[in-house]
């Protein structure tokens, strides 16, 4: 449940958004006033996260990263390096964190747009339930060729990342019925 620009008339629910104009419509409008209103559980989650799996902040890709919530976040609790990539909130994401984002999707990651790339960590933030279902399994796959952790936060039981993707669970945490998904990438190659 976003918060929309002020000019408009009556605000609503990002979900009754996704409704009338699908997600990717709702962005391409919003992308650039966007603020997570779920951001104090989300740093909240991060921080508990980090402390529970001691995670390698070293050099993580915020996926989907928004105005910049997890960025913000995870440099407070020590992060070295951070990347984020969105193809519509990118201008948020400048403003807020000061730095540019990649203007990637999902389906150009999955084609394979970040294989050069290398990070410790990736950190998908209530975006990865937005994939396409079909083309979850490339953007695992890829996501896979350039990291070995995923922690995924999502208000949502999905999405279901399976094994044969390349991924597994590693552990869960549900705070404020938002759950935070830890995934290691498979030692041995099940793809």
């Amino acid at each position: 449940m976003g918060k929309l620009r002020r000019s408009d008339p009556e605000p609503s629910s990002i979900r009754s958004h996704y409704e009338r104009d699908g997600a990717e419509g709702f962005y391409q409008q919003h992308g650039k006033d966007y603020r997570n209103p779920h951001e104090p559980i989300i740093i909240k989650s991060l921080d508990i996260a980090c402390r529970q799996w001691s995670l390698d902040l070293s050099h993580v890709l915020d996926l989907a990263a928004g105005s910049g919530e997890v960025t913000l976040a995870i440099r407070g609790l020590g992060a070295q390096r951070v990347e984020g990539v969105d193809p519509y909130t990118w201008a948020a994401y400048g403003t807020r964190t000061g730095q540019p984002a990649m203007r990637l999707s999902f389906a150009d990651i999955a084609s394979g747009a970040l294989g050069e790339k290398g990070y410790t960590l990736i950190i998908a933030s209530f975006a990865l339930h937005l994939c396409e279902q079909s083309r979850l399994p490339a953007l695992m796959y890829e996501l896979s060729r350039i990291s070995p952790r995923l922690l995924v936060l999502t208000p949502h039981k999905r999405p279901e990342i399976r094994r044969a993707w390349g991924w597994e669970l590693v552990g869960e945490q549900v705070i404020e019925r938002v759950r935070s998904r830890l995934y290691s990438v498979l030692q041995t190659d099940v793809r």
